[in-house]
């Protein structure tokens, strides 16, 4: 397909993709779901599971497969980015306020996860579609824990903030805990990705560099940053040049982490992290923010649809792995959290209230999963079923926290009359 072709059809895609994602997010929205919900659902409708279904030769026609690199580099850009902004807003003294008493809670949101990873894979690995036959056991186990045990930890923050819970017990206990597992699950699928097709010498060299490139980041990094920062004026825009220095400083960030075998989005992440906090990031997330979640995100909200086939999932094997998945996935991380923080000594109403914000997948789990799939890792099948378990626990999230929150308020008011 010539160049000059393909750039018309990038062009429709984009705007049939923002139409879309638009419409059913302002529609999640009002019985609700946060919009990334109702985004992550339109990816799917887009694919060969609705939209392909019923109108095959048009859904073929609007995404070529010829035509869907441009849509994986530029839905990468988007997930990097939308990473770097996640990362602007991460506070490190969540850690160490309840660091203590979220420590059971984290433990228990990995390692249930990876045990019953560990006992399901045998089984699993047996079924075909779901893992390539070029990963091995203990590769395709720890990929499966890190799947259950991903934490949608960018609307947990959000959830938490829009209810005013940010510097409540609560509210510190479910950030803390949230963001210790997706630290873990990200290094266990630094680990993977590293070691898939390798040796383990080429693990230990991906994940050596990306620890000296976070130190470096963290203690001589930030401290160039600060110089950065301190040219931006509270008082005015953020100037065309520093914009640009950031873009730059991203990329080559991005870069750094794809060239020693890990992923782009750790280093977006990890910038995003250590810049210093105040009127630079402020002014970032208001310049970049809205187009990276309007015009970059939603493409790869639709090519992980692309990818999704929910028709595979009626084939006897992979339904019963995906029930025992699924099973695995709640029982894992809700069940176990809330649990752990029963025997932490929290409230009834908080531990439900926690185990229901830690159950929730979202993006991040979409994140793992694409990586997952681009690297040979899985295949459409335990694709397929990984999204569904993402919908699935991010749709229950919002309406169980919703409850929960409400009894405990409830609860307050008839303590005070």
């Amino acid at each position: 397909m010539p160049t000059t072709q393909l750039s018309v059809y990038f062009f429709l895609q984009v705007a049939v993709i923002i139409t879309v994602c638009q419409l059913v997010g302002r529609l999640a929205q009002k019985i609700g779901q946060p919009q990334v919900v109702g985004e992550m659902i339109a990816g799917v409708m887009l694919g060969p599971s609705l939209f392909g279904l019923f109108f095959p030769e048009a859904q073929r026609a609007l995404f070529p497969k010829e035509t869907l690199s441009m849509l994986y580099v530029g839905g990468q850009l988007g997930v990097g980015m939308y990473m770097f902004l996640v990362g602007t807003e991460f506070r490190a003294d969540h850690f160490k306020s309840r660091f203590r008493s979220a420590a059971s809670v984290s433990a228990a949101g990995i390692l249930v996860p990876f045990v019953l990873a560990f006992a399901l894979v045998p089984w699993l690995h047996d079924i075909p579609g779901l893992f390539s036959a070029r990963a091995k056991p203990l590769e395709a186990s720890l990929f499966l824990g890190a799947a259950i045990a991903i934490t949608a930890f960018p609307m947990l923050a959000r959830i938490i903030h829009e209810r005013g819970l940010a510097g409540t017990s609560l509210g510190t206990l479910a950030l803390t805990a949230g963001a210790v597992d997706d630290a873990a699950a990200w290094c266990i699928l630094a680990v993977v990705l590293a070691s898939f097709g390798g040796s383990w010498g080429g693990a230990y060299a991906a994940i050596g560099g990306g620890v000296a490139y976070a130190l470096f980041m963290v203690f001589i990094g930030s401290r160039l940053l600060k110089r950065l920062a301190a040219h931006v004026r509270p008082d005015a825009p953020l100037s065309s040049s520093l914009l640009a220095i950031v873009l730059v400083l991203f990329c080559l960030s991005a870069f750094a982490m794809d060239a020693i075998g890990i992923h782009a989005v750790f280093g977006g992440f990890l910038l995003g992290a250590v810049l210093p906090r105040g009127a630079l990031t402020e002014k970032l997330r208001a310049q970049l923010q809205p187009f990276v979640v309007i015009f970059l995100l939603p493409m790869f909200f639709t090519y992980s649809g692309l990818n999704t086939r929910l028709a595979v999932l009626f084939e006897p094997g992979i339904m019963l792995g995906a029930i025992a998945i699924l099973a695995a996935s709640f029982c894992g991380k809700g069940i176990a959290c809330w649990a752990a923080a029963r025997m932490s000594g929290e409230s009834q109403r908080d531990a439900l209230a926690i185990g229901s914000l830690m159950n929730a997948r979202g993006l991040m789990e979409l994140i793992i999963i694409n990586i997952g799939l681009h690297a040979g890792v899985i295949l459409p099948g335990l694709f397929s079923i990984l999204v569904l378990m993402a919908i699935i626990t991010t749709l229950m999230a919002t309406p169980l926290f919703n409850w929960v929150t409400r009894e405990r308020r409830a609860s307050a008011v008839e303590a005070t009359i």
